[in-house]
């Protein structure tokens, strides 16, 4: 199938290889240039101009953010506005509100676009080792007829329903994601502040009642005190603003989270922005006066 994907941050160009792997005719294209070259190297071909997506019949985004994702669809010349790809396929895989997400279907829509929402689970390197989680959501119909092809990006599809629920499925996900960040980050330092060893105290974790493939995850991560950010706090924090904001229009209480929203933006302002929301064990380990 030939497949456009638009964004090549770390998520996307990690989609696109799967893409390519799988044997797919793909071509990328990025906002700033000199993002695709380990990807033209593996066959993709870059495109010079966002409309040249529609030469193929579904065209991917994987962008940072709703405003993002309003100025690659709704922006001038947007792909959610191009006559070009009426009858084709718009797959947003982004984490976005569930309002943008609206307002690019409804344009979709108005010509003749199938859109589908398809958020994530998952960061780069569960990408790549073929774990990731998809979960979508519009016309039943158009669900199925992609359903191969997001199999080819992730093995897990789950559809969510119809409109913008799959948006909802992913905020909650993140939600418990960001919880059990700070949960595990408040156990090491506690365990730290008793002369537990860390690498004792991950592998007790990973093996209880309370191990999970995320705990897994970052097990590594944290044994060599790395926080290359695989997601960052920036974006863990945006992520949680979008679950507040959805939370309210919704009428759920969700005060848990609305901590867990306020301890990532102190790690931003304090300059963890850019490293991996497991900043926030970098947080609470200079306020314990723990080396960092």
């Amino acid at each position: 199938m030939k497949v456009s994907v638009v964004g090549l941050g770390q998520m996307g160009k990690a989609i696109a290889e799967r893409l390519v792997d799988a044997g797919h005719s793909v071509s990328v294209w990025n906002r700033t240039a000199g993002k695709a070259t380990d990807l033209v190297e593996k066959g993709a071909t870059e495109l010079t101009s966002l409309h040249e997506a529609w030469t193929s019949e579904v065209c991917i985004t994987m962008v940072a953010d709703s405003a993002a994702l309003t100025e690659v669809t709704l922006g001038p010349g947007g792909l959610a506005l191009a006559d070009i790809g009426h009858g084709k396929f718009l797959i947003d895989m982004s984490t976005v509100s569930p309002e943008s997400s609206s307002q690019v279907a409804k344009a979709a829509a108005a010509n003749g676009i199938k859109f589908l929402r398809a958020p994530v689970s998952g960061n780069p390197g569960v990408v790549r080792a073929g774990n990731l989680t998809v979960v979508v959501s519009g016309d039943q119909a158009d669900c199925l007829a992609m359903e191969d092809l997001l199999r080819d990006i992730g093995p897990h599809v789950f559809r969510a329903g119809d409109g913008e629920t799959a948006r909802i499925v992913k905020l909650a996900l993140n939600l418990m994601i960001a919880g059990t960040a700070e949960l595990l980050a408040e156990a090491l330092v506690l365990a730290e502040a008793h002369d537990v060893d860390r690498v004792k105290m991950l592998q007790i974790v990973g093996a209880s009642a309370v191990g999970s493939p995320f705990v897994k995850y970052k097990t590594g991560p944290l044994i060599a005190d790395d926080y290359t950010s695989t997601f960052s706090t920036r974006l863990m924090r945006k992520d949680l603003d979008l679950i507040l904001e959805s939370a309210t229009a919704g009428g759920a209480p969700l005060p848990l989270t609305a901590n867990v929203q306020q301890l990532l933006q102190a790690c931003v302002s304090t300059g963890l922005g850019e490293l991996d929301f497991m900043s926030l064990l970098i947080r609470l380990k200079r306020e314990a006066g723990q080396p960092v």
